[in-house]
């Protein structure tokens, strides 16, 4: 399967699969995605979908990691150093994937934030990772790894904690967790140079 996946026939279907489950997403709640109807709206058969993923939940990983690449990973990518700048522009971009997602996927959004929450946060701890490596040479790598964590996990935190508990403009409360967050990673980083 490896061999085929810069094969334009199987980026084809599987975006077909990916794009019919996205469909069915604003139609139905997840738990009610049954296989049969994803393979109905993509006009494929079950071999074929079963070639492209696992199940249900494989697909539901492999599309929002997809869609968090593209639009979040993207905004971050033109940052090369780790600033107060860089950490407000993931803030946005992470409050509109949720955002954007939300809307699309009104019936299976509840259904989707644990998924959502695990790949936001792997995803960003690795770019905060590699960015942190090549910012802080002679920093502990152990050090480096655990802000990095702690960064990711704070950025989401904000995010959820803005999207359902707060009603201000999303770059007005980021100007409020700024401080925090550079407050932390400034800690980390000069705790992990001892």
């Amino acid at each position: 399967m490896t061999e085929n996946r810069l094969d334009p026939r199987f980026v084809r279907t599987r975006r077909l699969i990916m794009d019919a489950f996205l469909l069915l997403s604003t139609k139905k709640d997840f738990k009610n995605i049954s296989i049969k109807d994803i393979t109905s709206e993509a006009t494929i058969n079950r071999a074929t979908f079963y070639y492209h993923f696992m199940d249900k939940y494989d697909l539901l990983e492999k599309t929002l990691e997809e869609h968090l690449m593209t639009n979040v990973m993207r905004e971050i990518s033109i940052h090369d150093q780790l600033n107060e700048t860089t950490l407000a522009s993931v803030f946005m971009s992470v409050t509109q994937f949720q955002s954007s997602l939300a809307s699309q996927c009104r019936k299976s959004f509840e259904s989707f934030t644990s998924v959502i929450e695990a790949i936001i946060k792997k995803e960003l701890e690795q770019v905060f990772f590699e960015m942190m490596v090549n910012q802080n040479a002679g920093v502990r790598e152990e050090s480096v790894r655990i802000a990095s964590v702690m960064l990711s996990w704070s950025i989401y935190g904000a995010a959820v904690n803005w999207q359902y508990n707060d009603t201000r403009p999303a770059e007005e409360y980021i100007q409020l967790v700024i401080p925090y967050l550079s407050q932390g990673l400034k800690f980390f980083i000069e705790e992990g140079v001892r």
